[in-house]
């Protein structure tokens, strides 16, 4: 049985009032913030953590668009502006299995940070948000707890970037949350150095792996036979000859995956090994159980890539992510919730704030842009049911399990994103509330701030 307590009532400070608040400033909360402030709108980001950039700098998943191939269809905007700025920061390198760039973790920090000092965004980091401030069923604010101790933030449109619709969710909207034993497995990444690039390389040569051998062990990936015969930049061999030779114990059988980047310096980056399934991203103990575990996993693996990884004999655990990486948790319903038919299906929809290319990777399947495929993505999956002048963006917008599949990759959330931000200034300037905002001027206003809509 649960016990309470009762708290003594008491008065929270107002210290800041705002146009729009942003609470998250992963790619969806970044592309969001910077988008409103460019469209005039008064904007503040809020952060729990001390960098901007979310799962890119906290996590450490660097391959922000590693789906780019040839004729990938590009979304344009923000999100390829923070590929652009990072190449010309010195905080980017060619990414292993695609046409684009993979994102350092630690330098996109600065990128962050200078992209929001641009355009006059207020930061306010070190916050954590723990409840909304309702108005029936209107949000004005938010109240944060930190250092300084419970605050008030007031402003005239949120959008909720948390990734879990967490804002939404105590607002009283209506969510779902993906049941526990099917939710995609969390990760932690991580990043080693001490390998010699050029013996690594030789290695991956002379035993390339494909999509194809996603396909071993415990996972069995869908295609569409496109991707079958194309190089990833897989490992799982060191893994399965470790478990066979005791190295790492047997139960320890879906350690494997990707690897980013390798450098001359002898860093190899982005290790996305380490597969945590039953964590769930909205409680505090499982996370806490699963953030321990994956830790200790990312040893093992380190331990069998110098035992059988060409290059990696004397490779070392440079650093972790700051944080476990979370894919999955609560959508909103929203006033459109995105279909697998839309997806898998180039959907088209007249409210399009951006267009995202056929890329989905999640519950077993990965589909890849290769053909010029590309779908809408719409403004009324970022409406939450129940609650007014608030938006939801990034990885909790409305859709089905293989919808976000598509919608939860970092780019997408970076298009929502920046809808989210332009809607909300407009909806600011024009005195409307967001669901009611004049999506031509939305439409107009992306375009020129370099968005492809349609």
């Amino acid at each position: 049985m649960t016990s309470f307590i009762t708290e003594p009532a008491r008065q929270t400070p107002v210290i800041h009032e705002t146009g729009v608040l942003v609470v998250g400033s992963g790619p969806g909360g970044l592309a969001a913030a910077l988008a409103a402030a460019r469209a005039g709108a008064e904007v503040t980001l809020l952060d729990r953590f001390g960098c901007m950039g979310g799962n890119i700098t906290v996590v450490g998943v660097e391959g922000f668009a590693w789906y780019r191939h040839e004729k990938t269809i590009e979304a344009g905007g923000i999100g390829w502006e923070f590929e652009e700025r990072a190449k010309a920061m010195g905080a980017a390198v060619p990414e292993s299995q695609s046409l684009s760039y993979e994102l350092d973790s630690e330098g996109f920090k600065l990128v962050a940070d200078r992209l929001v000092e641009e355009a006059g965004v207020r930061a306010m980091l070190h916050r954590q948000f723990v409840a909304p401030i309702m108005e029936g069923d209107t949000i004005r604010g938010v109240i944060v707890e930190s250092k300084a101790g419970r605050e008030a933030i007031l402003a005239r449109v949120v959008i909720d970037a948390t990734g879990d619709a967490d804002v939404a969710h105590r607002a009283g909207a209506l969510t779902h949350k993906t049941p526990v034993e099917a939710m995609q497995a969390a990760s932690v990444m991580f990043h080693i150095a001490g390998v010699d690039k050029q013996a690594f390389m030789a290695g991956i040569k002379a035993d390339p792996q494909t999509y194809a051998n996603w396909s071993t062990g415990e996972w069995q990936v869908e295609t569409d036979g496109k991707e079958d015969a194309m190089f990833s930049p897989f490992l799982a061999k060191p893994f399965a000859q470790a478990i066979r030779d005791g190295l790492i114990p047997k139960h320890l059988n879906t350690i494997g995956g990707t690897w980013g980047a390798v450098h001359d310096s002898g860093e190899l980056t982005y290790m996305n090994l380490i597969h945590l399934a039953g964590c769930d991203g909205t409680d505090p103990d499982s996370m806490t159980r699963f953030e321990i575990e994956g830790r200790a996993q990312a040893m093992h693996a380190i331990e069998a890539l110098k035992a059988y990884t060409p290059g990696c004999a004397g490779a070392r655990l440079r650093n972790f992510g700051m944080s476990i990486g979370i894919r999955d948790t609560r959508k909103i319903d929203a006033a459109y919730n995105m279909t697998e038919a839309d997806v898998r299906g180039e959907a088209r929809f007249d409210d399009s704030i951006g267009i995202y290319p056929e890329f989905i990777d999640g519950y077993g399947i990965l589909i890849l842009p290769t053909t010029g495929r590309y779908m809408h993505v719409p403004y009324g999956a970022m409406l939450p049911k129940g609650v007014r002048n608030l938006l939801v963006t990034g990885r909790a917008i409305g859709g089905d399990r293989v919808a976000h599949a598509a919608t939860r990759n970092m780019a997408c959330c970076a298009v929502a994103g920046q809808g989210a931000g332009v809607a909300a200034a407009i909806a600011l300037a024009e005195g409307v509330e967001a669901a009611r905002v004049p999506l031509d001027q939305v439409q107009r206003t992306l375009t020129a701030q370099g968005v492809r809509i349609h």
